[in-house]
């Protein structure tokens, strides 16, 4: 009788190790360490509603600042360009680990510092972070407000950690 306990008992704990190790797969996604992408997208450039015959404008720079290393390390360059009266950020240069769930993120919160803190206030989410390396743009809704927004962040949801972030002064 207690050869059979021993070994039911020892098919449960390999059970719920299986689980565990499966469960904890799925949540930290640890090869992600090892992964990466690239997209290169092209500057935004203004489009006039009527042809025309001179070159369309440059975008405008509205705020710029350099990324700092946070959770992970994070290199590059974010934009805020105003383009023809449509607002983007751009990320120039961008050089990131990869990870769950990263998100872009224009917050109220300084850049660098706590890597916890940028959900504690104001944020405009921009979306999914489109990869982990190079030029990306991501539109600004025409109906957010960036006055006293001071930093770009990339947000890991799932933990609550930034990965990086880079001071805007909007």
């Amino acid at each position: 009788m207690r050869a059979l306990l021993r070994k039911k008992s020892t098919k449960l704990v390999l059970a719920i190790a299986v689980v565990a190790l499966v469960a904890g797969l799925w949540v930290f996604e640890p090869w992600r360490a090892f992964t990466h992408s690239n997209l290169d997208e092209s500057l935004p450039v203004v489009t006039a509603s009527q042809p025309v015959e001179k070159p369309a404008p440059a975008p405008v720079e509205l705020a710029s600042g350099t990324f700092v290393s946070q959770e992970h390390e994070t290199k590059g360059t974010a934009r805020v360009l105003d383009v023809g009266g449509s607002r983007v950020l751009r990320l120039e240069g961008l050089s990131s680990s990869d990870g769950p769930d990263l998100h872009v993120w224009l917050t109220d919160a300084a850049a660098g510092g706590s890597w916890g803190k940028y959900d504690d206030g104001r944020v405009v989410k921009l979306g999914s972070l489109k990869a982990t390396d190079g030029n990306q743009n991501y539109p600004i809704p025409a109906d957010a407000n960036l006055a006293g927004l001071r930093s770009v962040v990339i947000w890991c949801d799932r933990f609550n950690v930034a990965f990086g972030s880079a001071p805007l002064a909007l």
